[in-house]
């Protein structure tokens, strides 16, 4: 019997978040592809554990790279929707990627890595991210002029990085799942902490991104994450741990000039990519004040029945 859901590519499946969305892929019952370099499982036995679980479950693994152009072919004519999950500094190598969906021509949705802030609105990005911001609009610009089918995948903050230390950079320096605990006694606050930005499972944008891919709701939208219980300012965000602790804790606020020294000062290089996100979302405050309009839909408005989880239940593991 042949699947009515769609075939599925996810490109970089053993990342941060394209496992999840090799789960959730899995889980909704699509034909699951993921292309995956010759060296991934040597390189890493978690990585290589991994692959071997998606494969138990049900996933068709496809030798190959961004790199590999004849290989990017062949796994593209097996598949419908292609989800890539490049890191922030590979974007620019989707380029090769989408050459190969115009080439093949039977791809009906091309998720570019996105997975974050809606570039587009990044007109004074600051610091290393603005690197991760040109690409990301060059990529789009890219698929635009191409006529390929789209979804740009807008989730704002991933709360494993964020909520646990509350936007503190240095615990969010190396992070590693399971994450740091949150502070207990002083926290430093960028701006005055009024900016409003949305937290996300990761788990719970890769539900809702993968229930995108046959909606025809989506097809060239942008599909934004603005969960009500988890668009929060700094200063809220602090307060949900506050009363779930029942303790004040002593609060730094850091000036915008404050703020760019550091970024112009910081090391190590991942020190001061992640100060520079959070100058965008914690002081320029550019992710939630707009007014989604026809070009795109909220995540939770567009599939109401799909329970996220909070940012209290998120923290509730430390408490």
């Amino acid at each position: 019997m042949t699947s009515s859901k769609s075939r599925i590519l996810i490109i970089g499946a053993t990342g941060f978040i394209g496992r999840h969305f090799t789960k959730a892929s899995l889980a909704e019952g699509h034909p699951t592809f993921l292309l995956v370099r010759d060296s991934a499982a040597s390189s890493s036995p978690e990585k290589a554990k991994l692959l071997e679980s998606f494969r138990a479950s049900g996933a068709n693994i496809l030798q190959g790279s961004l790199d590999d152009y004849a290989s990017l072919v062949e796994a593209l004519k097996k598949v419908d929707v292609v989800i890539s999950a490049v890191g922030d500094f590979q974007r620019m190598s989707q380029i090769n990627l989408i050459k190969a969906i115009k080439e093949v021509g039977n791809i009906k949705r091309f998720l570019p890595s996105e997975f974050a802030f809606e570039f587009d609105r990044f007109n004074d990005a600051v610091g290393p991210v603005k690197t991760v911001v040109d690409d990301s609009v060059k990529i789009r610009r890219a698929v635009e002029a191409e006529g390929i089918p789209y979804t740009y995948v807008i989730c704002n903050c991933f709360a494993e990085y964020f909520v646990p230390c509350l936007g503190q950079v240095d615990l969010m320096v190396g992070i590693t799942p399971p994450a740091p605990h949150p502070p207990t006694d002083k926290i430093s606050i960028y701006g005055d902490g009024k900016s409003k930005a949305a937290f996300v499972k990761e788990e719970d944008i890769a539900t809702y991104t993968i229930k995108t891919v046959d909606d025809p709701r989506t097809l060239n939208k942008f599909l934004y994450f603005m969960p009500p219980a988890n668009t929060l300012s700094a200063n809220e965000l602090v307060g949900v741990w506050e009363k779930m602790i029942g303790k004040t804790l002593e609060k730094d606020y850091v000036s915008e000039e404050e703020l760019l020294k550091k970024i112009a000062d910081a090391q190590p290089e991942l020190m001061k990519h992640y100060l520079s996100v959070c100058h965008y979302v914690f002081m320029k405050g550019d992710l939630t004040n707009f007014e989604i309009g026809p070009h795109g839909a909220e995540a939770t408005q567009l599939y109401p029945n799909v329970t996220y989880s909070t940012v209290e239940d998120f923290l509730s593991r430390y408490v």
